[in-house]
């Protein structure tokens, strides 16, 4: 067993490794908070849990055999899930019917096992303190080395990963200039990434349409935050975005949102929410901690007026040449305004 003073040294040494956005704290004063999902397979939900028990501390709450949580750990309250929201819906039915129904069980079983070849198991972590993220770093090297598959294990294996970081503030041009710089940068994360072939082809993760991007990078367009969320809706109603915006929109103006938009999977909170990354879990030279860096890059643009607009207009030049931005590497160019701390 390692000493104190092993211990302690280690995990300073495990958290230096994970840089924090320019703004970290929130327009409140509290620090910045990010939420994570993670799809995966090839590890059964209950010795998931069980893994998560052993190394968050916590207890086990089970509402079906397709969805779990673990609740007052050390980081706080965990989703465990089976991702497939009719055997969610009848795990719950069932866990309430006075009699067993043999037959609805036994189709239940074979229809569990079909979906557990193609279906994610997911896990969703509460908003967690940036300052924490090493932590959570730490726990999916604990589910690799417990057999955790991903992305790239399967051909049919369309994993992600997805970060939720929490806004630093919810004025629209703090907004708008996350939006600008996620867009600059999207072709340089979409290669950094590498996004496997099946997710590329759903649309789950679809860029957002170039009308929509030159009217982002005008520099005469500064909406307030109705206008924003009225153009945001008008080009994007659907959660198929990339950096799919519905949650925080739906925080700021919900009965707007719910209007353009019917859909019981936008959960409102005051977050983005990015969804490019592969799950590359079963990979040891993987970690949380590269998409993590990659995605501060968009919060450090964000965060950077002038080398935000200097990107900007360039980007706009690239896109309304007489390619239309077809031909030329911007992923390339676009890396030029990259910070090379956090490559």
């Amino acid at each position: 067993m390692r000493d104190a003073v092993t211990t302690a040294l280690s995990d300073q040494y495990r958290e230096s490794q994970w840089p924090m956005p320019p703004r970290t704290e929130t327009q409140d004063g509290q620090p910045r908070r990010l939420g994570v999902e993670l799809e995966f397979s090839g590890i059964p939900l209950d010795r998931v849990v069980d893994l998560m028990q052993k190394h968050l501390g916590g207890e086990v709450q089970t509402v079906s055999p397709y969805e779990l949580f673990l609740c007052d750990s050390s980081l706080g309250d965990f989703a465990v899930e089976l991702d497939f929201a009719w055997l969610k819906r009848r795990g719950r039915e069932r866990a309430l019917e006075d009699a067993p129904d043999e037959l609805g069980q036994f189709g239940e079983s074979v229809l569990k096992l079909a979906a557990e070849q193609v279906v994610p198991f997911e896990i969703v972590s509460p908003p967690i303190s940036m300052a924490n993220l090493w932590r959570l770093g730490d726990l999916f090297q604990v589910l690799r080395q417990a057999g955790a598959e991903g992305t790239s294990v399967a051909p049919h294996y369309a994993y992600g990963l997805h970060l939720n970081p929490e806004m630093p503030d919810l004025e629209a041009e703090t907004i708008l200039a996350y939006l600008r710089a996620f867009v600059c940068l999207f072709d340089w994360l979409r290669e950094r990434s590498k996004v496997n072939l099946s997710r590329r082809i759903t649309p789950y993760i679809d860029p957002f349409e170039r009308p929509y991007v030159k009217l982002l990078l005008q520099e005469d367009y500064a909406p307030d935050q109705t206008q924003l969320i009225a153009d945001y809706l008008r080009h994007n109603p659907t959660r198929n975005r990339a950096l799919d915006m519905l949650p925080l929109f739906a925080h700021l103006d919900e009965k707007r949102v719910r209007k353009a938009v019917d859909d019981d999977r936008v959960k409102s909170r005051p977050t983005l929410h990015y969804r490019l990354p592969n799950c590359e879990i079963d990979d040891p030279n993987w970690s949380l901690v590269q998409p993590w860096r990659d995605w501060l890059q968009v919060e450090a643009l964000a965060c950077d007026p002038p080398r935000l607009q200097r990107i900007g207009r360039q980007y706009y030049k690239h896109l309304s040449g007489l390619a239309g931005g077809l031909f030329g590497d911007w992923a390339e160019v676009s890396a030029e305004y990259l910070l090379p701390e956090l490559a």
